[in-house]
């Protein structure tokens, strides 16, 4: 019987320009390291946390990673005692999906310490459930990508219905987080509830354009429809010099350009690692030049997930 399992879960990408709330793409790296230890005293711990600056609550059910196991073990009926251990490795608001990297971490590794009752879409509900805990709603575009990797779109999510999407061999994300916090709560607030159907006809022609472009491996045809006309525009303000940088992308040889999840993270697309070397450059300097600081990371789009780290017996 496994005493303990270290699971990593990656960052994310969401909306992806066109698709607010249906399409989310894993990368490689930054993510959460969760690890999970049986102990003999009742009830779910998070005995330690990394990397967050002592901001993030340690008691269990108001925490992403906690609340997934707690929710975890009354599924599979089990009073089995859970220690946890939570390494923050994405900052907070981020808008790279940190509070489902979290949760998504911490459900692979108990599920692989009861040697995995319960299958990935079941896994996927529970996530969906913190998620609602951390931002007030269930929503999927995150912690499905971190889950499963690849490029999702979320057909439903009451219940969950996702479509894995085919990727580009050659597609390469470029993101830059500067250093100030936008809560996603706070982002979903300054979205308009209405939006006029001029504006709605462009949004799904680039929807159905970017799944397209994805199945039709045609980069160029990806780019022209990442453009939102709808959440950007207004996302954007919360944002210093979101378009600047977005041009500045653009200029380097981005395919496409938009902001990652509720922001203030950034994100470009483009053809070829030395493209988005280049693009990375560009964008940072931006920031740099407004003494913002800010990293950068580079990635294929992620294709397997969350993943075991170590497990011991």
């Amino acid at each position: 019987m496994k005493q303990s399992v270290t699971a990593f879960a990656p960052a994310t990408v969401a909306n992806v320009g066109c698709g607010y709330d249906i399409f989310g793409f894993a990368i490689d790296e930054p993510g959460d390291i969760v690890s999970v230890s049986r102990s003999e005293t009742a009830g779910v711990r998070i005995s330690e946390i990394t990397g967050d600056g002592s901001r993030l609550p340690k008691q269990a059910e108001q925490n992403t990673a906690g609340f997934a196991v707690i929710r975890f073990l009354e599924k599979i009926q089990s009073k089995q005692g859970i220690d946890i251990k939570l390494t923050k490795q994405l900052p907070l608001g981020s808008g790279l999906g940190s509070s489902a990297a979290s949760s998504v971490a911490a459900l692979v590794a108990v599920n692989r310490l009861f040697d995995e009752p319960m299958q990935k879409s079941e896994l996927l509900t529970i996530a969906m459930e913190a998620e609602k805990l951390a931002c007030g709603a269930a929503h999927a575009d995150n912690v499905a990508p971190a889950l499963f990797g690849g490029f999702i779109l979320i057909r439903e999510n009451d219940p969950p219905d996702i479509v894995e999407l085919p990727v580009p061999e050659n597609l390469y994300c470029t993101i830059v987080h500067p250093d100030i916090e936008i809560k996603t709560l706070d982002a979903r607030k300054i979205i308009e509830p209405f939006i006029p159907l001029a504006d709605a006809v462009k949004q799904w022609a680039n929807t159905a354009g970017l799944v397209a472009g994805l199945y039709k491996n045609d980069l160029e045809l990806i780019g022209r429809s990442m453009s939102d006309h709808i959440i950007e525009p207004r996302r954007a303000r919360l944002i210093p010099h979101f378009d600047e940088v977005k041009k500045t992308a653009i200029t380097s040889g981005a395919i496409g350009c938009s902001i990652s999840g509720s922001g203030p993270s950034i994100f470009a697309l483009s053809p070829s690692l030395k493209n988005a070397q280049t693009i990375a450059v560009s964008m940072r300097n931006v920031f740099t030049r407004y003494s913002i600081e800010n990293q950068v990371y580079i990635s294929k789009i992620n294709q397997t997930g969350a993943r075991i780290l170590d497990e011991k017996a």
